[in-house]
């Protein structure tokens, strides 16, 4: 599907920038922070938040479609073989991709996929109404799981650990790991986004309207209870960070930023409705039979967002060391951990130069991703859909 491409290259963009970000910025501080924070600071951080749950319900979505094509058997041996190669990615390739150290990763977005593509191979053998009420569930009941602390959970905690908490995990065999993406609710997002893929098979018009409905729709949801604050966002951020609960600031650019700052790991309901509201809305005006004039980069970013996600953290920690030793910055810990290490005093620079960069990586990526695309039109051979 064009649409389904150009949307995914686009956040795949956006995400690129969240990523440069981090590797350039000279703020010491999370851009949510609400005390410290100005509008474009935050809306660079703000609009990446549509990067994880998307990847997860594209990913649903294209599953379907996958599948609609194939066997169950198929499909369920394509979902659990990907996820497991996916967490090997994130434990290797991946991982050293962001600290330049080898070993080493953590419990990251890919990782995440990865698992949620494990359960999906056993999901999709249920009924497809019995997985739309496993997704609608997850995601709008998943709040509720907050209060479950995994110390609850004695020796099992680090399982729950894995499900729905955010931070530092031991692991047994006294293993200690960093969880930023736990599953729940996120294999619900993917689940969901295997249903949305049935949406695909009916004629464009009346794919349209589903989908501008049920982005309306959740827009009004999420509007209705960011505003009342009666469900669906903890009182405060898990991280320190998000700010709970909604209420009027003594500025307007205050207020607005308040309003939009929901919580992320997990994602709560209200940050699911944000996201994944309007993208819904942008999926129905995008889709078309053709790639439009000036999307074109786009869609080829879309056609290969694996092959995009591993070389965009090579080429942007790369463009960071060589900035770095032009410039005269300190650039050892950009070879020995990178951003999770210190960021070394007086590191970075400001919101241009990190667009600057963004543009800069983008374009590096333009050509190999075109090739790669290209090749993967051309042959059909088993391992290129990993990629």
């Amino acid at each position: 599907m064009v649409s389904l491409d150009i949307f995914r290259g686009l956040i795949m963009v956006v995400m690129a920038l969240d990523h440069t970000r981090d590797f350039f910025t000279n703020v010491p501080f999370e851009p949510e922070t609400l005390a410290k924070t100005w509008p474009a600071l935050f809306f660079t951080r703000w609009i990446t938040h549509f990067c994880a749950p998307m990847f997860f319900l594209l990913a649903g979505t294209g599953a379907y479609l996958y599948g609609h094509r194939r066997t169950p058997n198929e499909l369920t041996r394509f979902l659990w073989t990907r996820g497991v190669w996916l967490i090997v990615l994130e434990f290797t390739i991946v991982g050293t991709a962001w600290s330049f150290q080898i070993p080493f990763g953590f419990f990251g977005v890919i990782w995440a996929l990865g698992a949620s593509m494990i359960l999906m191979a056993a999901i999709v053998r249920l009924p497809m109404g019995w997985i739309a009420a496993f997704a609608a569930t997850m995601i709008f009941f998943h709040d509720l799981l907050d209060r479950v602390r995994p110390s609850q959970f004695g020796a099992l905690a680090w399982l729950w650990d894995l499900l729905h908490n955010r931070g530092g995990v031991l692991l047994p065999f006294g293993v200690r790991q960093f969880v930023l993406f736990p599953l729940i609710p996120l294999v619900g997002v993917m689940a969901a986004g295997y249903v949305l893929g049935s949406l695909y098979t009916l004629d464009r018009e009346h794919r349209k309207q589903w989908l501008t409905r049920l982005g309306i729709g959740m827009i009004a949801l999420f509007v209705a209870l960011r505003l009342t604050n009666l469900y669906g966002n903890p009182v405060a951020g898990p991280d320190g960070v998000s700010q709970g609960d909604f209420h009027l600031q003594p500025t307007l650019s205050k207020t607005i930023i308040l309003f939009l700052d929901v919580e992320k790991y997990p994602p709560s309901l209200q940050f699911l409705l944000m996201t994944i509201g309007p993208s819904l809305l942008l999926l129905a005006w995008l889709d078309r039979d053709s790639v439009p004039s000036g999307l074109s980069a786009l869609w080829t970013f879309g056609r290969v967002p694996m092959f995009f996600y591993i070389l965009h953290l090579y080429v942007i920690h790369t463009l960071a060391i060589v900035v770095s030793a032009a410039r005269g910055q300190p650039l050892h810990w950009l070879l020995h951990g990178g951003i999770f290490g210190e960021t070394p005093p007086g590191y970075g620079y400001g919101l241009p130069f990190v667009y600057l960069m963004l543009t800069t990586a983008v374009l590096l990526l333009y050509l190999p991703c075109r090739w790669f695309a290209e090749l993967k039109r051309e042959r059909r051979d088993w391992w290129l859909s990993y990629l």
